[in-house]
This record gives C-alpha cells, sequence and structure tokens, in this order.
C-alpha cells in the first residue's frame, strides 16, 4: 500500500498499561484513546465474542478521533473459557475467589480478539481486519494459602478469568501452550503476523 510520503497514525484503544507496554516494543509512536461503551456481545461462539468486543471497541475509538492523521486504531478484547463457559473481569473478591476456584487444576483457554480499523488513504472509507489468538492455560489446585494470598494482592480485579500471568498468579499456572502475550492480552507475534499479511514485509514503513 502506498500513503503518498504520508505514514498511519496509530492509536491504541485501550488504557490497559500491559498492552500499553507490549505495543511500545514495537518502537512506534502511538497514542492511546480509549473507547466509552458496555462490553456486550449476542455472539455465541468465544472467539467471536472477543473479536466482537474487540470490534466494537476499534469503532468506538475510531469515531471519537479528531485530530489524528490516517488513524489506524488497534483494540483488542481478552476472554478466558473453560468448559464452555466465558470468564470476564469480576465484579469483586468473592466473585473472583469463585471464578480462580473453578479454573483451579485444569486447563482452560484464554481468548484475545483483536480488530485493525484504519482509514484507507485511496478510497477515504474506513477498513477493518479481525483475527483471534487462541493459549491453553493449565492452573495447579489453587491452596486456601495460594487462594487467600492472591486475592489479597488485588491483581485479579482487572483482569479478565480473575488472574494475570505476569505477576503472582504464576504461584498456581503450570503450564502455557501458545503465545505468553496472549494471555497478557495482547497477542503480538500474531499481530505483526497479520500487519505482515496485510501490508508485506515492509509494513513498519507505513508508521
Amino acid at each position: 500500500m502506498e500513503l503518498d510520503n504520508k505514514k498511519f497514525s496509530l492509536v491504541l484503544g485501550s488504557q490497559s498499561p500491559r498492552r500499553k507496554e507490549l505495543l511500545s516494543w514495537l518502537n512506534i509512536p502511538f497514542c492511546i484513546i480509549v473507547a466509552d461503551l458496555d462490553e456486550i456481545s449476542l455472539e455465541a461462539e468465544a472467539s467471536d465474542v472477543a473479536v466482537d468486543i474487540a470490534s466494537q471497541k476499534a469503532h468506538a475509538v475510531f469515531d471519537k478521533i479528531t485530530d489524528v492523521n490516517l488513524p489506524f486504531v488497534i483494540s483488542s478484547d481478552t476472554i478466558v473459557v473453560n468448559r464452555g463457559k466465558i470468564y470476564g473481569k469480576p465484579k469483586d473478591k468473592e466473585e473472583a475467589r469463585k471464578i480462580l476456584l473453578e479454573l483451579s487444576d485444569c486447563t482452560h483457554q484464554v481468548i484475545t480478539g483483536v480488530s485493525f480499523l484504519f482509514l484507507d488513504p485511496h478510497t477515504q472509507k474506513k477498513r477493518e481486519h479481525f483475527f483471534y489468538d487462541s493459549t491453553e492455560v493449565t492452573f495447579n489446585e489453587i491452596t486456601p494459602y495460594l487462594m487467600e494470598a492472591y486475592l489479597l494482592t488485588g491483581d485479579s480485579l482487572d483482569k479478565a478469568g480473575a488472574y494475570g500471568i505476569q505477576g503472582p498468579g504464576l504461584t498456581f499456572i503450570s503450564k502455557v501452550n501458545g503465545s505468553y502475550s496472549n494471555v497478557v492480552g495482547f497477542p503480538l507475534d500474531k499481530i505483526v503476523s497479520e500487519l505482515r499479511i496485510i501490508f508485506g514485509d515492509d509494513w513498519r514503513k507505513l508508521f
């Protein structure tokens, strides 16, 4: 894709410090604009739910942009799935405890949906590309001691499935099969691969 000596302006549609850190590893300047919406999907399949909410976020962010030239929005949504049940963020410590007990001593899936929403420089119309990544995570049995110690950290309250992989949750995570960054909530390796699919090996020159 030729941009006539212009470049896309990268926009991260998330206030998550973890996603901000991961995106910064691409060494591309970006700004942050947060979507204001209820994260509700009518989709049935877990992967479709994650992609749908990611897309909703991207469109909500795009509609708020007023002073960004050639915006390229990246938004994502992460869910945890265990035996067909979808888990988002817990509303309080008691719900976090309930979720973690259900995930204890078993393997679940972490699915992150991602949306690229950008302005096509040739048609001046919005163009969207979306995808998802899935990782299997296995927990050891979460003993009462580990449970209470983890809940006291407050780490579970802002994360899908009531845990984070990059903190004290590692005390009961025994195995990860797939992308680590996907479990963090931003599948960086997959994002790079999808950018290459759309724009080719020289995709970095467009930002």
